[in-house]
């Protein structure tokens, strides 16, 4: 199965306006974590992942079936891009302390992906896969939201992402001693900064290549007059789950 690249097209603008991770998450995946040697960040995008490890492993590999994104990703000394699909890596067995992949765990070939992570991982290992839902602006604007997003552009996404709907309780996670957490991305965005976070997403760059148009500036039309000059705070539900590779 081919592997569905939707980001190439948009890397500038993924890189620029995509949100980061609270500490708090890898300070709790790193808790889970015995081994600094080596981690691997599947899915990398722009390396956002990938720098935070590297300031706390010795190596770090990161990978992604996006070429465009790998040139335009994190630069340090000890991590390491590559081509490569998640459910075949280059690595070698028994290689890896800790594999991340965020917000990227829907597009794989998840059993596969899974067997991948047991071969290349050491005993012990975690695993650690996370992802996002949709943002909370306020009650004065949650409502448009997530108009535009079930019902604008809500028949361009494509059909994995029910499992961010679901925060991935569909999908299988055969790993010992699992632990699901949640945690919460808060920022505090300018409408103009909000609108080209949305300009990232998935179904967004669909429905601007099947029609022409951006519907987001409709809609930062439509916001403006609540949403007015000033920044205001935007909220993100992160769900993790982790677990060990026996």
């Amino acid at each position: 199965m081919t592997p569905l690249d939707r980001f190439s097209g948009h890397a500038d603008l993924y890189a620029q306006y995509r949100i980061d991770y609270p500490q708090d998450l890898y300070d709790f995946i790193l808790s889970s974590t015995d081994g600094r040697h080596m981690a691997w960040d599947c899915a990398t995008g722009n390396g956002q992942v990938a720098g935070v490890l590297a300031d706390t492993f010795e190596q770090v590999e990161a990978t992604d079936i996006s070429e465009t994104q790998l040139i335009l990703a994190v630069k340090k000394p000890n991590i390491r891009y590559q081509l490569s699909q998640a459910e075949q890596t280059p690595f070698a067995n028994q290689t890896f302390d800790l594999i991340t992949v965020a917000q990227a765990l829907h597009w794989f070939n998840v059993k596969a992906f899974h067997t991948e992570v047991r071969r290349i991982a050491k005993p012990g290992a975690t695993l650690a896969e996370w992802g996002y839902g949709l943002a909370t602006l306020g009650a004065d604007l949650d409502p448009l939201l997530i108009d535009f997003y079930r019902n604008q552009v809500g028949p361009y996404w494509d059909p994995q992402r029910v499992h961010i709907d679901k925060s991935y309780a569909t999908l299988p996670f055969p790993f010992a001693d699992v632990q699901h957490q949640g945690f919460t991305i808060r920022r505090t965005w300018s409408l103009d900064r909000f609108l080209n976070y949305l300009r990232t997403w998935s179904a967004v760059r669909q429905y601007i290549h099947e029609n022409e148009e951006d519907p987001v500036t409709p809609f930062g039309e439509q916001l403006q007059p609540i949403w007015g000059d000033t920044e205001r705070d935007v909220t993100f539900p992160v769900f993790l789950r982790l677990g060990r590779v026996r």
